[in-house]
């Protein structure tokens, strides 16, 4: 199987069957004997065709005389596929685009889908002007088309944001995501590890906004790294690293973490606490607690207790014992588009209502396993405000026990710092959307 292919069946796999990017092309890619310059083609084409595919299908809708009824779905993603390299890809000569998906359609579909297909990419070769696709006096088409955004979204972020810091958003939310690791201060000094790092071969800078981040441009697997293996390092998001950060842990307290899947943030506490004291990590199910502990056992670190749990249902057996407590609530993900672009077309406006109950069920009762005196720290990694700021409002009025403590993490053109005192990260070439709040309890 070659990489165009391979690309169209895992562009498949996500659209038509739910699979998810990164898991997919992962499993994909190990399995196939392909070298590492078409690997990287593969993923430039899923990532890319899935991140595009508003304005790739509007493209197509265009030329397709029925739009997409009765359309195979592997003929669709072939178009899809071969569209984003021909609008997208500079390095890729279009002839070549269109006669190797002419040559795809012919030998997984038939030589009439091959000819429908060879027609289609040369009436858009042919039209290259953009305007027949939406309204051009229309600011929310425009934005979705060339930021290739669903419309609801867009008008979430614009009522939201206002108009700049939406197209900001959108910008930030396309950029290909550098890789970022947290340095495992347990195990290697920064310095030790950015040397082992370079001289492993490694293009690297320091942390945009966290200290012990390092951002990596260039380079092999993290995965397949000595470094990684041997956890002096695990793969995170500067964003995510924020939070451990903002808790106030000391060493030998009791803190918990009642969303702690796959750990990141979790192993992040047990490092600040230098592994003393006790981290109680829950989570829903039994397989993402497994991965909390083999995350746990890779760094080295000996001081979480792992239990399934579900976070909605209050536990007595935890009133008022923690030092802090971290919810890290299942949010709609609008943040981390750039890692998973997928998320633009999986989720809608409606489950919003019920992700908001869910969360703050688990605020709610986090709060009452919180010392006085400790702090409760709330994050997503969603941009959307109905999960974010009204849920705190929200909070605060149910809970006037709690402050909330004003976030510095700096100033950056990406932060958001309201007057209430949480921070808003907007995504960037670094970092991911977040929502991070502090809150004390007196």
């Amino acid at each position: 199987m070659n990489s165009r292919e391979l690309a169209t069946q895992i562009v498949d796999d996500i659209l038509n069957k739910g699979a998810f990017s990164n898991v997919v092309l992962s499993q994909e890619l190990n399995k196939s004997n392909l070298e590492d310059n078409d690997k990287a083609l593969v993923t430039e084409i899923v990532y890319g065709t899935i991140k595009y595919k508003y304005t790739i299908d509007k493209i197509l809708n265009h030329f397709l005389e029925n739009g997409f009824e009765r359309l195979e779905p592997q003929i669709l993603n072939i178009l899809r596929t071969a569209i984003y390299q021909i609008r997208y890809l500079d390095k890729v000569p279009e002839f070549a685009v269109v006669n190797e998906a002419v040559n795809l359609a012919k030998n997984l579909v038939n030589i009439g889908a091959s000819k429908l297909v060879n027609g289609v990419l040369r009436n858009y070769l042919r039209n290259s002007d953009d305007s027949k696709y939406y309204k051009t006096d229309n600011s929310v088409e425009v934005l979705c088309f060339k930021y290739s955004f669903p419309k609801w979204m867009v008008e979430l972020f614009i009522y939201q944001y206002g108009n700049e810091t939406t197209e900001k958003i959108l910008i930030g939310l396309n950029n290909v995501p550098e890789v970022t690791v947290r340095v495992n201060k347990l195990k290697i000094s920064y310095e030790d590890a950015f040397k082992e790092l370079t001289d492993l071969g490694y293009n690297l800078k320091e942390g945009y906004v966290f200290k012990d981040a390092i951002r990596i441009l260039k380079g092999r697997s993290i995965e397949k790294n000595p470094l990684f293996i041997s956890g002096k390092i695990t793969a995170q998001d500067e964003s995510a690293m924020l939070v451990a950060a903002s808790m106030d842990i000391n060493e030998n307290q009791l803190v918990m973490d009642l969303c702690s899947a796959p750990g990141g943030k979790t192993t992040h506490i047990s490092e600040i606490m230098n592994n003393t004291g006790t981290v109680k990590a829950f989570d829903l199910h039994d397989y993402k607690i497994n991965l909390v502990n083999k995350n746990s056992e890779r760094l080295g670190i000996t001081n979480i207790q792992c239990e399934v749990m579900d976070a909605t249902s209050y536990d007595t057996r935890y009133v008022n014992l923690a030092d802090s407590v971290l919810v890290d609530v299942p949010c709609s993900g609008l943040g981390i588009i750039r890692k998973k672009p997928e998320i633009k077309w999986t989720k809608n406006n409606r489950e919003t209502q019920g992700l908001k109950e869910i969360q703050k069920k688990i605020i709610i009762n986090a709060s009452q396993y919180v010392k006085p005196g400790g702090v409760l720290l709330y994050s997503t990694c969603t941009l959307n405000k109905k999960e974010n700021e009204e849920n705190i409002k929200y909070f605060l009025k149910k809970r006037s026990n709690f402050k909330l403590e004003p976030l510095d993490f700096g100033d950056f053109d990406n932060i958001i710092y309201s007057e209430e005192g949480y921070a808003t990260i907007l995504p960037n070439e670094a970092m991911d959307g977040f929502f991070i709040a502090k809150l004390r309890k007196y």
